[in-house]
């Protein structure tokens, strides 16, 4: 089929297409012009004849002003969500009806702007896109949108109502069949059907609500909009579900404001509203949203999502107080609930605010859909259809012009304000790409110009634009859909200069998304770019375009898509608009450690959220075999970890899993707490720094573990800006590691590191007597939980030799293990010797052993030191200058710090250049589970607080 017969057909379908579903357009002429494109003049859309019964002479009320009411119209928006059932539809018109009944100050004449139910307008674009292709499977979605509806229609009200409406709906079905039919010849949609097909969906509804009011007996009416709403566009088409633009549709006020008014005193006279008592009763009126007619008479839409503009502009047109967009959230939030969970609704804004939020992604507004209101600043509010109770967000008023705002105040910190939040929210764009011309010498400002004259010749939508202070190169912001077109666009528009080399490249990048921060607070405010970006930073977010409104209301960046909601939740927290959250996954939950560590963290939950405004969220619970995910964000439940690790949705444990479910968590505040001493576990260290997550914990199989990956750890945690720390692993919850890094960093000479870090060990020793022998005490050790899983660990010196290779590896000595000296409390044998059973076999067996080949020899020894007024005590020293370390058994005098350790105490001595008469000693209690998980608890702390400290 040649080019121009396929141009003829199209342009027969989309006039039989108008003809069809629109008899107030009749066809005038068609013109081929020489360039085979073919236009349609269509006159303009006459009002139907029963409009036009009653003469202008006998008009005589102003839908505006409606005879004998006291109050204003009010005009009300409902979206798909709040019509996606009957029953849904039974509460949006008893809502309705008790809106109508009024606030105690009259009756309220009453609007109803309605979308097509939830996924109509989906399966009407499916009709048109599939019959195309295939015309039966097309007919059988067709078949299924309007048999949905029907049967919707009969549940809502009897049949002396419906049959006229359901003979109605299925006439439309068979002329939208008709159409789409002859698709198939011309292999693609004029725009005009699509708009047309999709628009039934907000007809079909309109009606179906229109059915249910009747049978409430009250005035109730409804209203096809394309018979009033004349607009102009600048382009065709639905637009992209859920698209920042608005597709240029502006309406004719002076037609539309005409057609209104005699719709009113025609339409509206016959049906009785223009003699109500309004002391007994007010108009319902349900209009059509969406869907309009053009200046030419063609019928078109305000585009996707487009009602909520529908709304305004009805506002406009009969002057209504106030408008009221229902939707199935509590108002327009802080920042998407699905994306950021802590997110809370907006009291007020500015009509210009909301259009900030609105152009930038905020789905709750249309960004057009401010406009009519702000000439006769009527408000508008954002309300739950499923919670009516709660007051929502109101939007009215203009916010200050930054000339307004520099003449009344100075430039201040945001931060100075104490209590006061400089934005209003934070929304996202997904979907975006960027397009960039970039080269050595590409003209200054006539390159700009020939840039945004390509974009604008090839109807790309810009929504940002940046060009380097150099003139070096230009990048925008354009919806991705529109992406390679503009790509294209701008390799014709610069083909010369790329030819000769002047103009390096022009690039596309996809897969991108706008994130902004919109609020009228932040003009004049300091402080505001840094936080947004350094919450970027320290959420590992890399942003690939700035931009910031010349009014400072909006600051806006561009970042991968797969970081979006990172993004979003790292600024709504830099900026206090919800606490600081950690999300934990725990590794070890249901060991000792683990479980004290969980138990507190839900013991202070509250206290934590009141007085530091931070919050704990335990994402991941593992233990040895199985491993359970959280399914939210508000986490898993501590008390319920082992009945959840022993359930079905417990699944095995799976390091990559976990490591999966890490790197997608989207909180940019992420940690990972180890409390196993799993050298498998350990391997992970690295990948899981390189995505950004911090660690925690006890374990020291990397601290005092292999030297080499060491040293990688902690390169990793340098470069990729994160925390490794595991305080805990030494002293418990006693600051030794903390205390030396100070003395360290402040430039003092640590010399010599001395004591016992080791709970089991003073525990033992100072248990010991001629009444309790040292299997005994080492006995009562294990049964307090004090010892490692393997109490051999401890008693044989291996536990106190990791810690101190720790502490030397803080001084900067390079030491392993085998480098201490350690003297063994139980013989080789029993080192060595594999013990069968579970770890309380394993206790008994070894206690049995050390009862029969140590016992007598460490009584002996006590009786030693006691006879010279000594105390055994297990003692650590590290000595800078010579590199030595050694953990042995000792019989100290009084002189010695260790000499009055107690049974539950741990204690370091710090011999410094600054501490040369006295030490600086760490002492206190450091023995049991509990006192672990609270030096983990500490770092947890002490993370999320240097977190928040540097947003």
């Amino acid at each position: 089929m040649n080019s121009l017969l396929r141009l003829a057909l199209g342009l027969f379908l989309a006039l039989s297409t108008v003809e069809a579903f629109h008899p107030l357009v009749s066809r005038q002429t068609i013109l081929v012009s020489p360039k085979n494109s073919i236009r349609v003049a269509l006159s303009a859309a006459t009002l139907k004849e029963d409009h036009q019964a009653v003469n202008a002479a006998t008009v005589t009320s102003s839908i505006s002003k409606p005879r004998g009411s006291k109050n204003a119209w009010e005009v009300h928006k409902f979206g798909g969500a709040s019509l996606a059932t009957a029953d849904l539809y039974r509460t949006v018109g008893d809502l309705l009806i008790e809106e109508a009944a009024g606030r105690g100050d009259g009756r309220i004449p009453t609007m109803a702007v309605v979308s097509a139910r939830r996924g109509m307008t989906d399966l009407l674009v499916e009709v048109v896109e599939t019959a195309i292709v295939d015309f039966e499977k097309a007919k059988s979605v067709l078949e299924e949108a309007i048999e949905s509806q029907i049967t919707l229609l009969k549940e809502l009200a009897p049949p002396e109502i419906t049959e006229k409406i359901e003979a109605r709906f299925r006439k439309d079905a068979q002329d939208v069949a008709s159409v789409v039919q002859s698709l198939r010849m011309i292999h693609t949609v004029p725009a005009v059907t699509m708009e047309v097909v999709t628009g039934f969906g907000e007809i079909w509804s309109a009606q179906t609500l229109y059915a249910y009011l009747q049978t409430k007996d009250v005035p109730c009416g409804w209203l096809d909009a394309r018979d009033i709403l004349i607009v102009k566009g600048d382009s065709l088409g639905l637009g992209e579900k859920g698209a920042a633009s608005t597709g240029g549709v502006l309406p004719l006020w002076h037609e539309t404001e005409s057609r209104i008014e005699k719709w009113w005193n025609t339409v509206g006279r016959e049906r009785g509203f223009l003699d109500i008592d309004y002391s007994t009763s007010s108009p319902i009126l349900v209009v059509t949203g969406f869907v309009a007619t053009t200046g030419e008479g063609v019928p078109t839409t305000l585009k996707r999502s487009g009602s909520d503009y529908s709304a305004t502009i009805f506002a406009k047109l009969i002057e209504a107080g106030r408008v009221t967009m229902w939707k199935n959230t509590d108002g327009v939030y802080t920042a998407d609930p699905r994306r950021v969970p802590e997110a809370f609704p907006i009291k007020s804004l500015k009509y210009d605010e909301a259009m900030e939020l609105a152009y930038f992604g905020a789905q709750v507004l249309h960004p057009s859909a401010m406009v009519p209101c702000i000439d006769n600043n009527i408000p508008v509010y954002v309300r739950n259809i499923f919670n009516p109770a709660f007051e929502g967000t109101v939007i009215r008023g203009r916010s200050a012009t930054l000339k307004d705002t520099m003449n009344k105040q100075s430039v201040k910190n945001w931060r100075a304000n104490r209590g006061e939040i400089p934005i209003k929210g934070i929304t996202s764009v997904d979907k975006i790409a960027l397009v960039t011309l970039e080269g050595a010498s590409i003209g200054g400002a006539l390159a700009a110009e020939r840039f945004m004259g390509a974009m604008a010749d090839n109807g790309i939508n810009v929504l940002i634009i940046t060009q380097a202070s150099s003139e070096s190169s230009i990048t925008v912001a354009v919806p991705e859909n529109e992406g390679r077109a503009a790509l294209l666009a701008l390799q014709d528009a610069f083909e010369l200069e790329l030819s000769r080399s002047t103009v390096n490249s022009v690039s596309l990048a996809t897969g991108m998304a706008i994130v902004a921060i919109v609020g009228e607070g932040m003009a004049l405010k300091s402080g505001v770019s840094s936080t947004f970006m350094s919450s970027m930073a320290r959420a590992n977010v890399n942003i690939r375009l700035i931009a910031q409104g010349s009014s400072e209301r909006q600051i806006a960046v561009v970042v991968d898509g797969n970081d979006t909601s990172r993004a979003l939740r790292a600024a709504h927290m830099a900026f206090t608009l919800s606490e600081t959250t950690a999300s934990v996954a725990v590794l070890g939950s249901t060991g000792s450690i683990g479980s004290a560590l969980c138990r507190q963290l839900k013991e202070q939950k509250e206290k934590l959220a009141k007085d530091l405004g931070v919050a704990m969220s335990v994402n991941i619970a593992a233990c040895s075999t199985k491993m359970i995910l959280g399914q939210d964000s508000r986490g898993l439940d501590p008390d319920d970890f082992p009945k959840l690790l022993s359930s079905d949705k417990a699944c095995e444990c799976d390091l990559d899993l976990i490591t999966t479910a890490i790197e997608a968590d989207v909180n940019p505040l992420r940690v990972i707490v180890d409390c196993t001493n799993s050298e498998q576990v350990a391997e992970y260290y690295e990948r899981w720094m390189d995505a950004g997550v911090n660690i925690i914990g006890p374990s020291r199989k990397v601290p005092a573990g292999d030297l080499d990956r060491y040293h990688r750890v902690h390169d990793s945690e340098r470069e990729k800006s994160v925390s490794w720390l595991f305080e805990s692993s030494v002293g418990s919850a006693l600051p030794v590691l903390t205390t030396l890094r100070d003395l360290i960093e402040t430039g003092d000479n640590v010399k010599l590191i001395r004591g016992c870090v080791s709970g089991t060990m003073a525990y033992v020793l100072s248990k010991i007597s001629e009444t309790m022998s040292f299997s005994e005490a080492a006995r009562s050790a294990y049964e307090k939980g004090f010892t490692e899983n393997d109490m051999r660990e401890d008693l044989s010196g291996f536990d106190m030799a990791q810690k101190v290779v720790i502490l030397a590896r803080q001084l900067g000595l390079e030491v392993n293990i085998e480098d201490v000296e350690v003297d063994s409390l139980i013989p080789q044998d029993i080192i060595d010797k594999e013990y069968p059973g579970d770890k309380d076999a394993v206790a008994n067996a070894v206690l049995k052993d050390i009862k029969q080949g140590v016992d007598e020899s460490m009584l002996e020894r006590l009786k030693a030191a006691e006879a010279e007024g000594m105390n055994l005590r297990y003692k650590f020293v590290i000595d800078a200058a010579t590199g030595k370390c050694k953990c042995s058994l000792e019989a100290v005098d009084q002189t010695d710090p260790l000499f009055r350790l107690k049974k539950d105490e741990n204690l370091v001595a710090f011999e410094t250049s600054r501490y040369a008469t006295s030490p600086l000693i760490v002492k206190g209690a450091a023995a049991g589970p509990d006192l672990a998980a609270s030096g983990i608890f500490a770092d947890l702390l002490r993370l999320t607080r240097a977190y928040s400290a540097l947003q």
